[in-house]
C-alpha cells in the first residue's frame, strides 16, 4: 500500500485554524462569490470513486469486479470530464467526502467516503490537496460551483466496546441454543443471545459491560491500531477522547421489533392506556390491528440521535460544545484550503436541531469573512416525514434539505407509479393522481403548530437573489429522483417514458434540481450499492435520448427565468388516473418578473390526455388572444381563449413548456 499521507506544496498559516503538523497547506485559493441566486443551479451528483479514473497512479486496492471495492475514480478524472458536465447543463458539482477514511470494514471498502478517520487529510486514493485544489479551480473557470459533502455526525467504527473486558474485540454469545431439533429435552432453554463488541444494540443507559455473572457498569472503548487499513485512532487528537462520543450503541428502531419480548419488556413499565401515550412516557405502543408492538416517535428520536449509525459508525456527542466547536473549525479549514461554495450535510436527522443552529451560521459567517457570500448548506434528513424535514431548517439551521418526502410521494407515486393508476384495491388510488403534487405545495408552505414546515424566515448571512433579497428555505428545498441511497428510479420504475416525464417535472418546478451521475444516461441499479455505477461504463456518450432530453431542459431552465426563479401556481392538477379527458394532467405558472412561463404535463402513460373536464378548461393568467408558444417542442402554438382559458392536448408521459410570443 501507497503511504497514507501526501504531502502537498506551500505551507502557509490558516488565521484561527489548528492544523496538525504533518498537514502542509497550500492556501493558494481565490475566494468569492460565484452564486447569483442558488435557484438559478443544477446540482449533478459525483460519487468520485465512481465517475472517471485520470490517475492511474492511485489505484490501489482497487477491484472493479466487486460492488463493495474502490473501482478508481479520482479528482483528475472529474477533471478530465468537465466538458462532458458543462455539455449536459448542470452549473454545480456535488462531490462525495474527501477526507481521509478507514479503509474497508467487514468486506466493504470506503470508496464512498463516510468513514472519517481524518477530519484534516484527503483520501488518497482521489489525489492529493493540490489535486483538490486544481479540481475547484477548474471547475469555477468554467463557472461550476462545488459542493462538498460533509459528515458532521459520526467516524468510521475506529474503537469497539469492550463488553466482556477481555481486550479484544469479539462477538459475544451467551446461552447454549438450546436442544437440537427433533429434541424432547425439557432442561435447556433456547435463548442464545449475541452482541456485536464493533456494533452492539441501543441502550439508552450507555453499552454495559456484562459477562455470564450480570453486567459490570459501562463498557470501556478501545481504539484500535490497525494501520493496515487505516484503522487508527482519529485525527485530530481531540477526536480520541471517549467523552465526545454517546456510546449508546446501534439504532435498533428501524428494525421489526420482536413482538413477544418487546411486548414482555413494556408491558411491565407502561401501561397501555391512551393517557400513557400521550404523554410519552412509554417508548413503545402496541398495535393491536397489525398485532405488533411499534418504538414511539419520542423513543425512535431518541435512537436516531443518539445511537450509533449502523455498520458501527461511531456517534459524537454533537451537544458537548467541545465538539461543536471543533466540527465548526475543521470544516472552516475546508472552505478555506479548497474554496468550497457550499456544503451537503449527511444523516442530518441523526443530530440535535441545536447543532445546526450553531453550525451553520459560523460557516456562513467565515465563509462571509473570506469573500464567499451565499455559501449553501443542505442536509439529507432520509426520511419521508415533512414535518421532521422541515425542522431543520428553522431558526438558523440549514438552508435547505433533500426534498424526500416529494421524491416518495410524488416523483415515486405520480410519475412512477402514475397513471393509468395500477394500484392495489386496497390502496388509496388517488395517491398516484397529479393533485399529490399541489397538495403537498400546499402543505409544505402551511402553518404547522405557529409555523409553516418549512422555514419562510432568512437566515443572517444565509442565501440571497440577485438583487440581495434572503431567500428562505422554502425556496430552496433540492429535489431528486436517484441519489446514492435510494434505488435508481428506472429500477423501481422500468419505463425511460417515466423516467423522462419526471425529470421534466423536477427541471421546471420550483425549488432547487440536483441529477445524480448516471441517470442522463439510464442508469438502473438497485439499492446500495448497485446504485454506484462506473460512469465511464457508458463512455460520457452525449447521443443518447435521455441525456439530450435532460440537456435540452437543462438550457430551457437557463434561457427562461420563470422556470428557475418564479412562484409556483398551480392551474390544474387533475384527480383522475384512468380514462377521464384529464386523467395525469399535471399544469402549473412559474412567474417571475412579469414574466410566465406555463408547464403542463401529462403522467398518464397509455393516453393522451387535455386540460378540460367536464366542459370546465384550465384557466391560466395569459390575457385572452394571446399566442403562446410551446418551446420545449419549439414549434406548437395555441391560442388563450376568454377569460384565460386554455385548452391543450399533451402526449403521453409528454411534457409543453408554454410562453407568450
Amino acid at each position: 500500500m501507497r503511504a497514507l499521507l501526501m504531502p502537498v506544496s506551500v505551507a502557509l498559516a490558516l488565521a484561527t485554524l489548528t492544523v496538525p503538523s504533518c498537514v502542509e497547506v497550500d492556501v493558494t485559493m481565490d475566494h468569492q462569490t460565484l452564486v447569483v441566486d442558488w435557484r438559478d443551479e443544477i446540482i449533478y451528483q459525483i460519487m468520485v470513486d465512481r465517475f472517471e479514473d485520470g490517475d492511474p497512479s492511485n489505484n490501489y486496492n482497487v477491484d472493479v469486479r466487486r460492488e463493495a471495492s474502490y473501482h478508481g475514480g479520482d479528482w483528475q478524472g472529474i477533471i478530465d470530464r468537465l466538458d462532458y458536465i458543462e455539455s449536459l447543463g448542470v452549473t454545480t458539482l456535488w462531490i462525495s467526502p474527501v477526507v481521509k477514511n478507514v479503509e474497508e470494514d467487514a468486506g466493504f471498502a470506503s470508496y464512498h467516503g463516510y468513514w472519517t478517520q481524518d477530519f484534516l487529510a484527503v483520501n488518497p486514493h482521489f489525489g492529493d490537496l493540490s489535486k483538490l485544489q486544481e479540481l475547484v479551480r477548474e471547475a469555477h473557470a468554467r463557472n461550476i460551483k462545488v459542493i462538498l459533502d460533509v459528515v458532521t455526525n459520526h467516524i468510521g467504527q475506529l474503537f469497539y466496546y469492550d463488553i466482556n473486558r477481555n481486550g479484544q474485540p469479539d462477538i459475544v454469545f451467551f446461552g447454549g441454543g438450546g436442544p437440537g431439533h427433533g429434541s424432547q429435552n425439557p432442561d435447556q432453554a433456547s435463548d442464545l443471545r449475541r452482541a456485536s463488541e464493533w456494533d452492539p444494540e441501543y441502550d439508552r443507559r450507555g453499552v454495559q459491560g456484562f459477562t455470564a455473572l450480570g453486567e459490570n457498569g459501562p463498557a470501556p472503548i478501545e481504539w484500535v491500531e490497525m494501520p493496515e487499513i487505516n484503522r487508527t485512532p482519529p485525527n485530530p487528537p481531540e477526536f480520541r477522547d471517549p467523552r465526545w462520543y454517546n456510546r449508546k450503541g446501534r439504532v435498533t428502531v428501524w428494525e421489526t421489533p420482536n413482538s413477544a419480548s418487546i411486548a414482555c419488556f413494556a408491558q411491565e413499565q407502561c401501561d397501555w392506556s391512551d393517557a400513557c401515550l400521550q404523554d410519552g412516557q412509554c417508548d413503545f405502543y402496541c398495535d393491536q390491528g397489525a398485532n405488533i408492538c411499534k418504538p414511539s416517535f419520542d423513543y425512535v428520536r431518541e435512537q436516531e440521535i443518539k445511537g450509533d449509525f449502523p455498520g458501527g459508525l461511531k456517534d459524537l456527542d454533537t451537544s458537548r460544545p467541545d465538539v461543536t466547536n471543533k466540527l465548526i473549525e475543521v470544516f472552516q479549514y475546508w472552505v478555506k484550503v479548497a474554496d468550497f461554495d457550499g456544503f451537503r450535510i449527511d444523516t442530518l436527522k441523526h443530530q440535535e436541531h441545536e447543532f445546526f443552529e450553531a453550525f451553520a451560521p459560523a460557516l456562513r459567517r467565515y465563509a462571509k469573512s473570506l469573500g464567499k457570500k451565499n455559501f449553501f448548506m443542505f442536509g439529507e434528513a432520509f426520511d419521508g416525514n415533512d414535518e421532521l424535514l422541515g425542522s431543520y431548517t428553522q431558526r438558523e439551521g440549514v438552508d435547505s434539505v433533500f426534498y424526500f418526502s416529494y421524491k416518495y410521494r410524488v416523483f415515486g407515486n405520480v410519475f412512477g407509479s402514475g397513471a393509468p393508476c395500477d394500484k392495489q384495491p386496497w390502496e388509496d388510488v388517488a395517491s398516484c393522481a397529479p393533485k399529490q403534487a399541489q397538495i403537498m405545495f400546499e402543505e409544505r408552505n402551511a402553518d404547522l403548530n405557529g409555523g409553516p414546515r418549512y422555514s419562510a424566515t432568512p437566515k443572517t448571512d444565509g442565501p440571497t437573489d440577485a438583487q440581495g433579497n434572503p431567500l428562505v428555505p422554502q425556496q430552496l428545498l433540492v429535489t431528486f429522483l436517484d441519489n446514492h441511497d435510494v434505488p435508481r428510479f428506472l429500477y423501481q420504475y422500468p419505463d425511460l417514458g417515466r423516467l423522462r416525464s419526471a425529470l421534466a417535472h423536477q427541471l421546471t418546478m420550483d425549488g432547487i434540481p440536483c441529477i445524480y451521475y448516471g441517470t442522463e444516461q439510464n442508469f438502473a441499479g438497485g439499492p446500495d450499492p448497485s446504485n454506484r455505477e462506473d460512469m465511464w461504463s457508458t463512455g460520457f456518450a452525449q447521443d443518447g435520448e435521455t441525456f439530450k432530453f435532460v440537456q435540452r431542459l437543462t438550457r430551457l431552465r437557463q434561457s427562461i427565468a420563470p422556470l428557475r426563479r418564479g412562484d409556483m401556481h398551480f392551474v390544474w392538477a387533475s384527480e383522475h388516473v384512468n380514462d377521464e379527458s384529464d386523467a395525469g394532467i399535471l399544469a402549473y405558472e412559474r412567474r417571475y418578473d412579469g414574466q410566465v412561463a406555463l408547464v403542463v404535463l401529462n403522467t398518464h402513460g397509455e393516453k393522451a390526455s387535455a386540460t378540460h373536464f367536464d366542459n370546465t378548461a384550465m384557466v391560466t393568467s395569459f390575457p385572452a388572444g394571446t399566442t403562446v408558444t410551446d418551446a420545449f417542442d419549439g414549434q406548437s402554438t395555441f391560442t388563450v381563449g376568454a377569460n384565460g382559458t386554455l385548452d391543450v392536448e399533451v402526449p403521453p408521459l409528454g411534457v409543453r413548456i408554454l410562453v407568450a410570443q
